[in-house]
């Protein structure tokens, strides 16, 4: 049985399998989506490395991270 993937323990960065498991698609899938511009990768070190930002995988599942509760407040009077 495989082990179950907790999206607020990811980390910032992560790798072609990380996604893949993510998105349940292959890791080929992940990279035709960088070059479509669907999920845009960030190259790291002298192989060229794709790392995915943690955002742009939860934008792509319809999860977006609270960042401000307070503004939806701001308009009572």
């Amino acid at each position: 049985m495989a082990e179950k993937i907790s999206l607020e323990k990811l980390p910032d960065l992560l790798t072609v399998r990380e996604v893949a498991e993510i998105l349940r698609v292959s890791p080929l899938t992940i990279k035709r989506w960088g070059k479509r511009g669907k999920l845009p990768a960030i190259r790291i070190n002298s192989r060229g490395d794709r790392r995915y930002k943690k955002e742009a995988v939860l934008w792509l599942l319809g999860i977006t991270q609270k960042s401000s509760e307070s503004s939806s407040n701001s308009g009572s009077y």
